[in-house]
């Protein structure tokens, strides 16, 4: 497990790049953006690992009416 930041608070993951912290979260398949340390990111890039410390925002995408 790996101390991460995660949306401003302390999260423990085991997850070991970002596409498995989405997966790991329970994010449905296109509803989430995702900056890393900063960096905003396309999902081809979910690839990046993870390390501890990482600032990780995620904001989930939903239509409304």
């Amino acid at each position: 497990m790996k101390q991460i930041t995660l949306n401003g608070h302390p999260h423990q993951t085991s997850a070991e790049t970002i596409a498995a912290l989405i997966a790991e979260l329970g994010f449905p398949k296109g509803t989430a953006m995702v900056e890393h340390n900063s960096v905003a990111l396309r999902p081809d890039e979910w690839h990046r690992p993870l390390a501890p410390e990482d600032r990780v925002e995620i904001l989930r995408i939903v239509a409304g009416g």
